[in-house]
Order: structure tokens, then sequence, then C-alpha cells
């Protein structure tokens, strides 16, 4: 190789020759830095939008759970339970409280028909024999009883529906005097018949009964206790 052709090639690394290849180097590393830097970002960016998708979907998971639990307070809070929810259902009157062996039909009430022929006189049918102790003036007596018109057996009164018992004291004016005589000496856990002509009842004047009943009536009586 001549000493010419050395000079040239010397002369093709010159020094502006190199630093313009640092710089190219320098320019480079730094595009690179900066492609590195970009893409970080968009890395953070796209796990800061994940993570505020999670907080959010987290937030309405936990709203609508909140939601139904709500929902199904209300529901259970407004389904109303069966001895509360409802209207009370139409009921029989209870049973009376029998005397201990009595007839089982004192359970229920009579079925009471009209008198036939003319009325004059008190008179006590029995309808079925009692066994406890025979009822005694002044004392208070426990009935359920069924009255009716006698000439055509339509009903006016009823202990059966107002649902209990009626207790008063007997012989001693405090009812009907039918009542009063016809049922002293009437053994407990009985039920008679009492048919009662007007003047022993409520009168035959419509005008002086005040609205109650006048005229012949029948009763059904059961006497379920004496004290």
């Amino acid at each position: 190789m001549s000493e010419r052709t050395q000079q040239n090639r010397s002369e093709g690394q010159s020094p502006a020759t190199k630093a313009g290849r640092r710089l190219a180097a320098q320019l480079a590393e730094q595009k690179a830095a900066e492609a590195k830097r970009r893409r970080n970002a968009w890395a953070g960016g796209l796990a800061g939008i994940a993570v505020m998708a999670l907080l959010i979907g987290g937030f309405v998971w936990i709203d609508k759970t909140r939601g139904d639990d709500d929902k199904s307070a209300n529901q259970a809070a407004a389904t109303p339970t069966a001895s509360a929810a409802a209207p009370d259902a139409p009921t029989a009157p209870p049973a009376p409280q029998l005397p201990e062996g009595a007839d089982p039909a004192l359970g229920s009430k009579p079925a009471v028909k009209a008198g036939t022929g003319e009325l004059k006189k008190l008179t006590v049918t029995p309808v079925i024999k009692g066994t406890g102790p025979a009822v005694k003036q002044g004392q208070t007596i426990t009935t359920n009883y069924v009255g009716v018109f006698y000439k055509d057996g339509k009903e006016f009164d009823s202990s059966w529906n107002a649902g209990q018992p009626a207790s008063f004291p007997i012989g001693v004016g405090q009812v009907i005097p039918g009542w009063d005589q016809g049922l002293v000496g009437v053994t407990v856990g009985s039920r008679v018949q009492l048919d009662i002509p007007g003047e022993l009842a409520y009168g035959n004047d419509e005008a002086a009964a005040g609205g109650r009943p006048t005229g012949p009536l029948r009763f059904v009586v059961d006497v379920l206790a004496a004290q």
C-alpha cells in the first residue's frame, strides 16, 4: 500500500467524523430512552385504568348487594305473617264450657220451632236432663239460650249469637217472671224449653214493652252453672 493511500484513510477517520458518529449514537440512545419512557407511561396509564375499573366495579357490586339486601328486608317487612297479615276470617262463636259429665249436645245451638195452640200458662219441658245440683232461688246461673216468638218461631234473641253465655241472679226479680219461676229447681247440665205467656214475659202491649218482644214467647235454655 502506498503512503498516499494510507494518508487518505487516516483523513477518513477525522475528528469531525468521530464526533458525528458519537452524536448520532447519543440521539439514538435518547430516542430509545424516550420510547421506553412512553411505553412505561402507557403501561402505567393502562394499569391505573384497570385499577380504577376494579374499584368502580367493586363499588357497584357492593351497592348492588346493599340494594338487594335492602330490597329483601323491605319485602320481608312488607310480607305479613299469617297472624298479623291478614284480616281475621269470620269464625263461629267458641263452644261453651260445659259442666263435667254434661251431654255434648249442650255444645251446639238448638233449633227452636214455633209453638202450637193457645198458650195460657207457663210450661217447662225438659229436653236434656242434667246430672248436676238443682238451681236454688237467689243463685247466679250461667246459661245459653235462644228466644223466639211462640206463634211463628222467629228468633229475637240468643246468647249463641253473642258468642258467650249469660249470667244473672235467678228467682229475685232480675229477669222476667217466666224465667224466675221456670228455672228454679232445674238441675245444672239441663236443657229446658220454657213456653211463657205474655203476662209472664214482657207483656202483650207493644207500646208499654218499649221495643221488647211482646206476646207469648218460647225459650230453650241450657243451664251450665249455678252458684
